[in-house]
């Protein structure tokens, strides 16, 4: 069953894009026709490509891998933060820190910086702090807040990265691409979809646009997800089932032959056998 349908699409306008004049020749294969000067995306395409991506991010998610979502265009970036946030992911939408990807361990250090000073403030050191000094760490905390704070829980580099707008976000795909690390991107009728590995043709610039492709997305992950925690349960599982079979083994008693009669057997034979031998 597909994660999404044409009606859904078409009523969140994912089928515009842009005018004849901005296109770009990669994407004919997706451009059902042009209407008005703007070209108008296959749907069909979009549903396919679609479910194509979603199955890959849930086996990503099944892994227990982390996906990094970026937006940070206007129309998008607090949907991006709501559906990321609602399945446990990393999103980058304020402005994408240069060398994130590809200077990871610098990106690290600022994010430890910012949970030290969180330290520093909870056990009272700042309190000794003037005024100024005090504003200065604070804002300080605020910024670092603003453009790391969605990725405060990113130990390691994540294992793919889903862009909304390709040509916006494109110093970030650089550095996946430089990693290896595979981008699933909304591509409008203006962008390259050759650039990014799973390419979703669709309107990029409408918030509805984006969202009902995200929450085909996101749905997707979220079943990853919870195939892996059964799967974990179950193996767990299956572990303490045999933990206790061995242990049962060892408690287990020594099986008497059959050639070898019962210790209280044997002793009522030779009571009966001293008072046959007294009688007589």
């Amino acid at each position: 069953m597909s994660r999404t349908n044409f009606d859904q699409l078409l009523q969140a306008g994912c089928h515009f894009g842009h005018l004849r004049r901005k296109w770009n020749p990669a994407m004919a294969p997706y451009i059902f026709m042009e209407r008005n000067g703007i070209h108008i995306i296959d749907l069909h395409k979009t549903v396919a490509k679609v479910d194509e991506a979603a199955e890959a991010l849930k086996q990503i998610a099944k892994s227990g891998k982390k996906i990094l979502f970026v937006a940070t265009k206007k129309q998008a970036k607090d949907v991006v933060a709501e559906k990321a946030a609602s399945i446990n992911m990393p999103y980058v939408n304020e402005r994408w820190p240069g060398g994130m990807l590809t200077n990871f361990p610098t990106i690290r250090k600022a994010v430890k910086k910012m949970t030290n000073i969180d330290k520093l403030m909870n056990d009272g050191t700042f309190s000794n702090l003037s005024k100024r000094e005090l504003l200065q760490v604070t804002r300080q905390r605020a910024k670092l807040e603003k453009n790391l704070g969605s990725i405060a829980d990113l130990t390691r580099l994540p294992s793919a990265l889903f862009v909304v707008d390709v040509m916006k976000e494109s110093i970030a795909i650089k550095e996946a691409k430089r990693l290896g690390i595979p981008v699933f991107a909304m591509v409008d009728t203006n962008s390259n979809p050759n650039d990014v590995d799973f390419a979703i043709p669709a309107n990029d610039d409408a918030k509805d646009s984006v969202e009902v492709i995200l929450n085909a997305c996101c749905a997707a992950i979220a079943e990853g997800l919870e195939e892996r925690k059964v799967e974990k349960a179950d193996e767990k599982a299956s572990a303490e089932q045999a933990e206790e079979a061995a242990e049962g083994k060892k408690r287990a008693p020594r099986k008497a032959r059959k050639d070898e009669a019962p210790a209280a057997e044997v002793e009522v034979a030779e009571e009966a056998a001293a008072e046959e031998t007294a009688a007589e």
